[in-house]
């Protein structure tokens, strides 16, 4: 009996690992990246190529793996600021793609008016001013939506649509509806390539925003204070928490990181479609914010699974682009992993399944004293 019991302790040991990996909030994303990756290598193995090409006397690296890195990396930097705001509110902001486009208008709005010919110091100089303007006015409007949330308690969805319905008609009239494109090559480098450099700048951009949170959520008491109001305000008032200004704080956070966005999508472009820029990036920020495990409801959240979680949506996207799945349809192939997300991020499904685990783990924990 004690033999079986030896055989039985390392089974037991293996069950207990899988059940801590299995209960880990990055196994999810990561799950569904590894297996989004098997699929694709057993069905195109070329979708892992990476090479490199000469483009206008640049040697840079090409490749659906470089397209996933750097086209999530807007998606990834938006997952930022949705889980904040979904941590602190319960809710999630609809208006960003409308607020990209406010963005974007307000940078082209900057550029515009500079001659192509300009040095290298007036460039730098009239970059870094169309950006600071671009974050201040992005903040601004995250500060209206989180104003009419915290202050006027209206529910985050029905306060962001205001900007979801008007927000390309302000970007719009930032430039007096005009289609402009930017000539000067320069400009392309946030949203493309800098001479010389083989990765995509958007990539580097990604990286910096991604490190400069992590140093927040590190050294300050952001991440405890969101989550504590997302869980229970009130308890969080009483322990002096202003659950009214984490909720404003959290959606102007979400409004410079709408700002960084919307200047690499007009930089990737040079002109600004205002119809067209971000258009249903709102849907794919709280897909990666619910891919990551986060609840929806608000309260506790892990930042790096939701940035997984982006990366997932865009290898997705790009592995569906790849098979030449018409545009239009990779829209439900999305829906249907929300409608699946949601569902089990419900709390009475949470419930069951927990009460399924308890149930099983200890019938094992019966079946190992019984043989012992």
């Amino acid at each position: 009996m004690t033999t079986s019991g030896k055989t039985l302790k390392p089974n037991t040991s293996v069950k207990s690992a899988l059940g801590r990996l299995a209960s880990n909030q990055l196994f999810i994303p990561i799950l569904a990246l590894i297996l989004l990756s098997l699929f694709v290598l057993i069905a195109k193995p070329s979708f892992f190529n990476i090479e490199f090409k000469n483009v206008d006397g640049n040697n840079i690296l090409q490749g659906n793996l470089i397209t996933v890195l750097d086209k999530a990396s807007e998606l990834a930097i938006l997952a930022i600021g949705m889980t904040l705001v979904t941590s602190a509110s319960g809710g999630q902001d609809i208006s960003v793609g409308a607020m990209i486009a406010i963005a974007g208008s307000v940078v082209i709005r900057v550029v515009k008016g500079y001659a192509p010919d300009i040095s290298g110091g007036q460039f730098a100089g009239m970059i870094i001013t169309a950006f600071l303007l671009c974050v201040v006015v992005s903040a601004l409007f995250g500060a209206f939506n989180g104003s009419l949330v915290a202050f006027f308690k209206i529910q985050p969805m029905v306060a962001t649509l205001i900007l979801f319905t008007a927000g390309r008609s302000i970007a719009q009239w930032i430039n007096n509806n005009e289609n402009i494109t930017i000539k000067d090559n320069r400009f392309g480098y946030f949203g493309g390539f800098i001479p010389g450099v083989p990765i995509p700048t958007p990539i580097f951009i990604t990286a910096i925003c991604l490190g400069i949170m992590a140093l927040v959520l590190k050294f300050t008491n952001l991440r405890l204070y969101s989550q504590s109001v997302g869980i229970n305000a009130s308890s969080s008032r009483l322990n002096g928490i202003n659950p009214k200004m984490m909720k404003l704080l959290t959606f102007i956070i979400l409004g410079v990181c709408v700002a960084v966005c919307g200047f690499i999508k007009v930089s990737r472009v040079s002109q600004i479609r205002y119809t067209t820029i971000g258009n249903a990036i709102e849907m794919d920020a709280i897909l990666a914010v619910a891919l990551g495990g986060n609840n929806l409801g608000g309260g506790k959240f892990n930042m790096t699974a939701s940035v997984i979680g982006a990366y997932v949506i865009q290898f997705l996207t790009t592995a569906l682009m790849s098979f030449k799945v018409p545009s239009t349809a990779i829209y439900a192939y999305k829906a249907v992993i929300v409608i699946v997300l949601v569902i089990l991020s419900a709390p009475i499904v949470r419930e069951k399944l927990n009460d399924l685990k308890k149930k099983l783990f200890s019938s094992q924990q019966t079946k190992v004293k019984e043989v012992s």
